[in-house]
């Protein structure tokens, strides 16, 4: 979902293959603090407390600084972070494949090719092409508002993201257009019990928002780390059931953005988990595109999720 400020409205996901979708507020400055929603406007912020981490091979590290095994865009290809230390590579120079589905509408979610894709908007629409051979999709939008499309992995909330072992995502996108005042390409989800909302960003439209004391090494490259509490309509529909007032929001945005690579998910969860900020249970992790209005589209000729363990 996302959040509205002065930068812009936000919006909601699917998640468990139900749509998901409401007005939050977000906490784009930075420097990682505590926001609460008021009347869709963001107030306040206190900064997070916490040091400098880094992981290696998807645990957290014991303290100081050091190095994680993985890598970044390089060339035509990307290496990062897999299970065994060795990553795997994605072609940089991939492009889009045929025979897609369009979708287009406010709120549309489902099923293709093993992973799960959906589209919110709070505003007039917006399309999803999904693939039922490739894992892939491209969206597009036009002054929407706040418009969020996405494609990967559903769970049903009762593990912890260390049941399923090592989690990564692959991705390559390209983009044009405009994106309105904000925007949030990578990766997006929820875990329940406690009601958590994430994103780990890797490149925008209009520039990435990270910055900040509180650091991790992954996959090679720094990632500003920071958390807040949001409120609004969203989370009565994407928190566990029974669920009322605010939730927390977990974010990892990557110092220099980038458009193609491996994103070990997991270790992100670990070095939120090593800041002592509680995770829940997983419920979605999702390649995700967010735009804050703007007329524009996305292509990502590869997007794949996947785990070690189910």
């Amino acid at each position: 979902m996302k959040h509205t400020s002065n930068l812009g409205l936000a919006a909601g996901l699917v998640a468990l293959a139900t749509a998901c979708n409401g007005t939050e507020t977000p906490d784009l400055s930075g420097s990682g603090g505590s926001t609460v929603g008021v009347g869709g406007a963001a107030t306040g912020g206190n900064p997070a407390t916490g040091g400098s981490i880094a992981l290696t091979g998807g645990q957290p590290s014991s303290g100081g600084q050091s190095s994680s095994t993985g890598g970044r865009a390089s060339g035509g290809t990307s290496t990062g972070g897999g299970a065994a230390g060795g990553g795997s590579t994605v072609d940089c120079s991939a492009t889009m494949p045929t025979g897609g589905n369009t979708y287009t509408g406010t709120n549309v979610w489902g099923t293709v090719n093993g992973l799960n894709y959906g589209i919110w908007t709070n505003g007039s629409g917006g399309s999803i092409t999904v693939f039922p051979n490739a894992h892939a999709f491209s969206a597009a939008w036009s002054n929407s508002q706040n418009f969020l499309a996405h494609l990967g992995l559903d769970f049903n909330g009762s593990k912890s993201y260390t049941a399923y072992g090592t989690i990564t995502a692959q991705f390559v996108e390209s983009k044009s257009g405009t994106a309105g005042s904000f925007s949030m390409i990578g990766m997006y989800g929820w875990m329940h019990n406690p009601c958590i909302e994430w994103y780990i960003d890797e490149d925008s439209f209009n520039g990435l928002y990270g910055s900040g004391s509180v650091t991790a090494t992954i996959d090679g490259a720094t990632y500003y780390l920071r958390t807040n509490t949001t409120t609004g309509t969203g989370g009565a529909n994407a928190c566990e059931s029974g669920h009322t007032g605010p939730w927390t929001q977990m974010h990892s945005t990557r110092k220099t953005a980038r458009q193609c690579g491996t994103i070990t998910v997991s270790d992100h969860f670990a070095a939120w988990a090593n800041q002592g900020w509680t995770l829940g249970n997983l419920t979605s992790v999702h390649i995700n595109v967010e735009v804050g209005g703007g007329v524009g589209s996305i292509q990502f000729p590869v997007a794949n999720v996947t785990t070690t363990s189910s």
